[in-house]
């Protein structure tokens, strides 16, 4: 069984189509929301980070909203592209590995801790609506910090970082797997 993927393979072009639609669709989900957070500003004065997102929904009403497509797709990019680019790691020199792999680390526990601490509040906050007689509106939870000015959604900034954290652990993993040289792969 092959493991690497060369530019031969009949698979090495759907993962690049795969990776090229999904791109596009990260794209332009984020040109939307900078748009309409900036249109935000401009009325109000004020944002709410990553709210558009939650609440628009596509292709139609009651479908997937698009936090959930640009969920999806960047973390199927991440794929596709760590199957795609693997010959450009391996002649990076040991030390530079190394320096990634810390780095690596460093951000899965850092967007390990944002996810559980988002989900946390979100947990708190729909607890707090309940016990006071109310259902809140889950797409509506944010929290004011660092800057109330620019309060983040919470279903946003958690899916985000739960998105940061698979991509982030997963490319650790890979890092500490044993590597070849470029002349045992090639068929």
């Amino acid at each position: 069984m092959k493991v690497h993927l060369q530019e031969n393979d009949p698979s090495y072009k759907i993962f690049l189509y795969v990776f090229y639609v999904s791109a596009f669709i990260m794209c332009s989900i984020t040109i939307f929301g900078f748009y309409a957070m900036i249109q935000e500003w401009i009325t109000k004065g004020t944002y709410v980070m990553g709210e558009v997102l939650v609440k628009t929904e596509f292709p139609t009403p009651h479908f997937a909203k698009l936090l959930t497509w640009l969920f999806f797709t960047s973390i199927v990019s991440w794929y596709c592209v760590s199957r795609l680019g693997w010959k450009k790691t391996v002649t990076v020199s040991k030390w530079k590995l190394t320096m990634v792999q810390l780095m690596l680390l460093g951000l899965a526990v850092i967007t390990l801790y944002e996810t559980i601490y988002n989900f946390i509040l979100l947990n708190a906050q729909i607890t707090a609506g309940m016990i006071n007689g109310v259902t809140p509106d889950i797409d509506s939870l944010t929290v004011a910090y660092p800057d109330p000015n620019r309060p983040w959604n919470l279903i946003f900034a958690t899916k985000m970082f739960l998105a940061a954290f698979l991509i982030s652990s997963h490319a650790f993993y890979l890092s500490t797997r044993p590597r070849k040289s470029i002349q045992e792969l090639d068929p």
